[in-house]
């Protein structure tokens, strides 16, 4: 019988620090499952001026509101899991607190030199370097499990049973970085997915997200012509589909700005299409790229450190040139080959090598 590495080389304590990102707490919770570990969530609280405190004197509490916060104290924990950069110095100061027992694993990019931490769990979109405590996983980690598919599969096969088969599932991000979602873009994606569906005597299955814009939604659908089943987000009294549509569809578009988005459609193991929101070196020719935010994110990738740059961007045309997605409306391209990887795991499985093989090694998942 093979042996279970988890069970094998168990951490004892774990605490999960938990912060005000869903995107981050997801992948801390989603590593945490797949360990199975026994685990406590610590929440984190921050005070306005965190980010002084944290830049200026390093390892600190100073900007945590402790009063709100989970408490902070001992028996220690083995490890520390923890996601974003106003958690970095509460983990080292467990670690620090603990006479250097604690181990912490830190998932994304860390604002710290990645050599602070015991294993650092990051995606191309960051060029962190070549440190050997560094898993550089394609896509970030996420929640989704054969169970939970299995699950939403049984709970939404009824109501999506009148859409005709194949079913493509749209998953609509919003601005980010340097990109805009537009409405004018969002009719393009609308006409070139409702051919894509038309083409096949297929339906559309289509949500939005917490990131998009007003009207892109609207603009989307006023394009789609083919029978389609429309979930809004955050509409009170609504059931999410989210899960059934991954579950249930035969194929996916994601618009590349959701690097979580794409890595849970490519779970599923069914093709993935990408439509970019870039608007390439012809950007300043759009006033709606000259928002505060838009110009901030250019400015800082062009003349901020090396490490502190994100691309994800250039991380979904990596996926493309291995054939795991395809670009949206790209006649020349072959069709994205739907293989599954399982990202969750191996980060996983580097974790547990922490405490059989020691410290700093985390290898390459590529």
């Amino acid at each position: 019988m093979r042996e279970d590495p988890f069970q094998r080389a168990p951490a004892t304590r774990v605490w999960l620090l938990l912060g005000h990102k869903a995107g981050d707490n997801t992948q801390v919770l989603a590593l945490a499952e797949r360990l199975g570990w026994p685990c406590e969530e610590k929440r984190i609280f921050y005070r306005p001026w965190e980010l002084l405190t944290s830049r200026l004197l390093g390892v600190t509490l100073a900007g945590i509101d402790c009063a709100r916060s989970s408490p902070l104290a001992s028996p220690w924990p083995d490890l520390v899991i923890t996601s974003g950069r106003r958690n970095e110095a509460v983990a080292r100061w467990i670690q620090r607190r603990s006479g250097g027992h604690v181990r912490i694993v830190h998932l994304g990019r860390p604002w710290a030199d990645p050599g602070c931490f015991d294993l650092v769990v990051a995606t191309p979109q960051y060029p962190l370097g070549d440190f050997p405590n560094v898993l550089m996983n394609s896509l970030p980690l996420h929640r989704l499990s054969e169970a939970s598919l299995a699950a939403a599969r049984k709970r939404w096969a009824s109501a999506l049973a009148p859409l005709p088969a194949p079913r493509t599932a749209v998953l609509l991000g919003g601005n980010s970085g340097a990109s805009v979602f537009t409405p004018a873009k969002a009719r393009h994606l609308g006409e070139m997915v409702n051919g894509l569906a038309r083409s096949r005597g297929g339906s559309v299955l289509v949500t939005d997200s917490a990131r998009t814009p007003p009207g892109v939604l609207e603009s989307f659908l006023a394009a789609i012509d083919v029978p389609r089943h429309v979930h809004r987000w955050g509409r009170s009294g609504e059931d999410n589909p989210y899960l059934g549509y991954l579950a249930l569809a035969e194929q996916f578009v994601v618009t590349a700005d959701s690097v979580s988005m794409v890595a849970e459609a490519e779970f599923t193991g069914r093709p993935v299409y990408l439509f970019s929101l870039d608007d390439g070196p012809q950007w300043w020719r759009r006033g709606y790229n000259y928002r505060f935010d838009a110009l901030v994110h250019r400015l800082a990738m062009s003349l901020g450190p090396r490490r502190m740059r994100r691309d994800a961007l250039g991380m979904m045309r990596e996926l493309v040139h291995q054939g795991r997605a395809a670009w949206l409306g790209d006649a020349q391209a072959k069709a994205p080959s739907g293989q599954r990887r399982d990202d969750t795991m191996a980060a996983a499985l580097a974790v547990a090598g922490l405490f059989t093989t020691g410290r700093g090694d985390a290898g390459d998942s590529r």
